[in-house]
Formats: structure tokens, sequence, C-alpha cells
């Protein structure tokens, strides 16, 4: 957006009732777009903050497992963040994953245009040829109403993609130019503790993604560290994944998809995994060398960014 408009944006996780007033008060007077981040954990809330930010244009990227001990399951999820494309007025416009069939199904509550995107033939901007480097930044082609253009990310991960499409989705429909707004996303980095790549003192490739977790999230850093193009051993140091409906099963599942991707688990202060938990990761990623790589990742409650900070 910010490539052709003056644009303001939250800081950090301002999200909730008190930071997305906090954002709409301190955006300067002359900001032509406001993007504002609006988290929930509850049915409602999305609908209460719309009432507050009155947005013109929502986007959705996907329904994951996240607070489905709060919400009932992944439906329930669905459903909670649904609100925001109920609230849209009729001028205005949802952008959706079309691959996400839970966010593609939201477009029946839609009383506005619907813009769709991802890798679905049947998307409005299509992301195509997508292939990772050797830190598994993704390049693809991205065919849109308004031409194609070659995507190159800063940011690490497959999944980064669709947040990519999303962005300039809507930044297109604004009226920025398709190209500035490629130029400006292709830039763009994360906030820290979100798919941060690094060296650890010893050398070895370093995923900080400790800021939260869910089961989707986790399983695109796990696939993230598989794309990695080390010879060496691949760890996953990873803490406990809260507020989830099927606790042990999603935690298996995770274990599971470890144990196929040939990467080693250390668990850090959960057994959830099924693997005893360990005291000794800082000493294993210590041990690590140039050709391995570690990721770390965990809910909030459990601290892993201070792990992070020790090894690298």
């Amino acid at each position: 957006m910010s490539a052709g408009l003056r644009t303001s944006a939250n800081e950090k996780s301002f999200n909730n009732e008190t930071g997305l007033p906090v954002t709409i008060l301190n955006s300067p007077d002359d900001t032509e777009a406001l993007v504002l981040e609006m988290g929930m954990r509850g049915f409602g809330e999305i609908a209460r903050l719309c009432a507050i930010g009155q947005p013109t244009i929502g986007l959705v990227t996907r329904v994951a497992a996240a607070h489905t001990e709060l919400l009932g399951g992944i439906d329930g999820v669905a459903r909670a963040k649904s609100e925001l494309v109920a609230a849209l007025p009729a001028n205005g416009l949802a952008v959706l994953n079309a691959d996400d069939h839970h966010v593609l199904a939201m477009k029946s509550l839609a009383s506005c245009r619907v813009l769709t995107f991802g890798r679905s033939a049947a998307a409005d901007v299509r992301i195509d040829n997508l292939i990772l480097d050797d830190l598994a930044r993704p390049r693809f082609d991205l065919r849109t109403p308004w031409g194609t253009a070659a995507v190159q990310l800063a940011v690490s991960g497959e999944h980064m993609a669709a947040n990519a499409a999303g962005a300039i989705a809507i930044a297109a429909s604004c009226g920025v130019n398709l190209d500035a707004a490629v130029a400006a996303v292709g830039h763009a980095q994360l906030s820290p503790w979100r798919m941060e790549i690094t060296r650890s003192a010893s050398g070895a490739i370093v995923i900080n993604d400790a800021y939260n977790a869910n089961p989707e999230s986790m399983r695109a850093a796990i696939e993230t560290l598989a794309s990695l193009q080390v010879s060496g051993r691949r760890v996953a140091v990873l803490g406990v994944m809260a507020e989830l409906a099927d606790p042990a099963g999603d935690h298996a599942a995770i274990a599971q998809l470890l144990q196929q991707r040939n990467i080693e688990l250390i668990a850090v202060g959960t057994d959830n995994y099924g693997v005893p938990a360990r005291g000794d990761a800082q000493a294993v990623i210590s041990s690590l060398a140039g050709n391995d790589a570690v990721l770390i990742k965990g809910s909030r409650v459990a601290g892993l960014e201070r792990l992070a900070a020790l090894v690298v």
C-alpha cells in the first residue's frame, strides 16, 4: 500500500480492543490507507473490532487451528473470522484465499465485491511457477487482472507466497501500480521472532519462529526447515502449542510429520509430542555446524524467543 498511498499500520500485535483504537488514534491526519490487524480468541471479538475500525476492505489469509480450545474446533475459528467479511459495506471489497475452503466459503457472507487469490486455477490473483531459493524464499509469477509480475520475496517459507499475493491484490485494487506493489512486497520483512533466518555462533542456520504456534503454522515452519539446502542435521526445538481442542492429537501429528521429514525433535517444557522434555536444547543448538539447520518454535507461553537469543 505504501508504494502508492500514504499508509499507516498497527505496531507489533496491536490487534485487540486496546491496540486497534491506539493504532487509529496514532495514524497521521493525512493517512490514505490504514491497515488494521484484527485478532480474536472468541466469537464476537472481530465484529466488535469492525465496529470500531469500520473496514472497507477485508483480507482473510487462512483459517488455522488456533484457539480451538476456546472456539470448539476449526469450524468455530472460521465462524469467528467470517465476522470480518460480514461486516464489510456494500461498496467494500473482500479479499479471500482461494486455496483454503473455509476462507472461500466466506464468499457467501459478503455483500460486497470479492477478489480471490492463491494457487488455485480459479483464483482471480493466481500464484504460478512457485519455487524456493536456498533459504526457502519464494519466487513466483503472479497473474492478476492488472497484468503479470515476477515476485521475489525476502522472507522465508512457501506459505508466505499467499500472504504476499493477498497484499498485492489489495494494493492493486486501491490503484497502486502493480510493479510498485510487487517491489515493495519484495523488500518487506516480518516482525521479530517470525520466520527469522540467521546463523548460530557455530554457523548453523537458525529459523526463529518463536512468536507463536498452532498446528498449521507449525507444519509450515517444519516444511520450510525441510526445504533448506543443507547436508547435515535438521533439528526442531519445539515448545507447546497452546489453546487447542485436541492437544494430544495435534502434537502427535506434528511429531509424525517430523519423523516423515527425518527431522530430529527436541521438546522444551512439554511432553505433548510423545517424547520427554529436554533441558539441553541450548547445548544441542550450539553443537550444530554450518551444514546443519534448526527450527525454534512454540506458542507465546513457551517463551522460546529467549532460547533463540542465546544461540545467535
